[in-house]
């Protein structure tokens, strides 16, 4: 059984074109997360899936491995799944989905997302979830939401805040998506060949495609946080996060 991480990656963005090959600390943001990818304990190879040959150079620039896929793939799981069908991986192999905006995320992470199904491969699909403690994430749309059942089975992702206490002052931990997914190879090939899901369309949230068509999630609530960059005005935090943790 192999361990490989797939990070997707496009260049074009409505907000930040270019945002994959944008310099955190003087280092394209692609070359941090590949590099944290590589480092977790469980991996065994790290590949880039794009759609942009700038992209493929600035990661064979650095001494990775980086697959075109076509453009017009509909999300970031089926650009994942594209790469991993034509490295030729088992239906046992593992693919971790990273997502390439992540540049701070802890390698450690990777290792928890995928400790599910290495215990059971049967369960498919693993992700991550973490507690809330910024008040501003609970109702910020761009921070999606999970809530899940007693055996970390997600019951639902969302945008808004979920679960919504009715009672004023009622207080209840509320956890936070994180863009972090492990799959058997088997898993992501029926994913991927979903029709695109109502739900998934409307708060557009690849994952819930997963749950419209009843395939099961894993929810693995982990203490490492993942901030993403999603506009330029972000680097200086992470820049700042990456001198804290001594990697500037």
């Amino acid at each position: 059984m192999r361990v490989v991480v797939i990070i997707p990656s496009r260049y074009g963005s409505t907000r930040f074109e270019g945002k994959p090959l944008a310099l955190i600390a003087g280092k394209p943001m692609i070359g941090r997360v590949h590099d944290r990818a590589r480092a977790a304990r469980h991996v065994t190879a790290v590949a880039v899936a794009t759609d942009d040959p700038r992209i493929v150079r600035a990661v064979e620039g650095f001494g990775g491995t980086a697959l075109m896929t076509p453009s017009g793939i509909r999300s970031g799981t089926d650009r994942v799944y594209a790469a991993a069908a034509a490295m030729g991986l088992l239906p046992g192999d593992i693919v971790v989905n990273v997502q390439g905006d992540q540049p701070v995320f802890a390698p450690e992470s990777i290792d928890e997302c995928v400790a599910p199904l290495l215990e059971d491969p049967a369960r498919g699909m693993s992700t991550l979830a973490l507690e809330i403690v910024r008040e501003s994430e609970r109702t910020d749309p761009k921070d999606v939401k999970v809530v899940f059942d007693v055996t970390g089975r997600a019951l639902y992702f969302s945008r808004s805040l979920i679960p919504f206490g009715r009672d004023p002052g009622t207080e209840y931990p509320v956890y936070k998506h994180l863009g972090i997914y492990a799959y058997t190879m088997e898993c992501l090939a029926r994913f991927a060949a979903l029709p695109t899901g109502i739900l998934e369309d409307i708060e557009k949230l690849e994952q819930l495609r997963a749950l419209e068509h009843g395939m099961p999630v894993h929810v693995v609530v982990t203490r490492h946080d993942s901030p993403e960059v999603d506009l330029p005005g972000d680097i200086p935090r992470i820049e700042a996060l990456l001198a804290e943790q001594g990697d500037s």
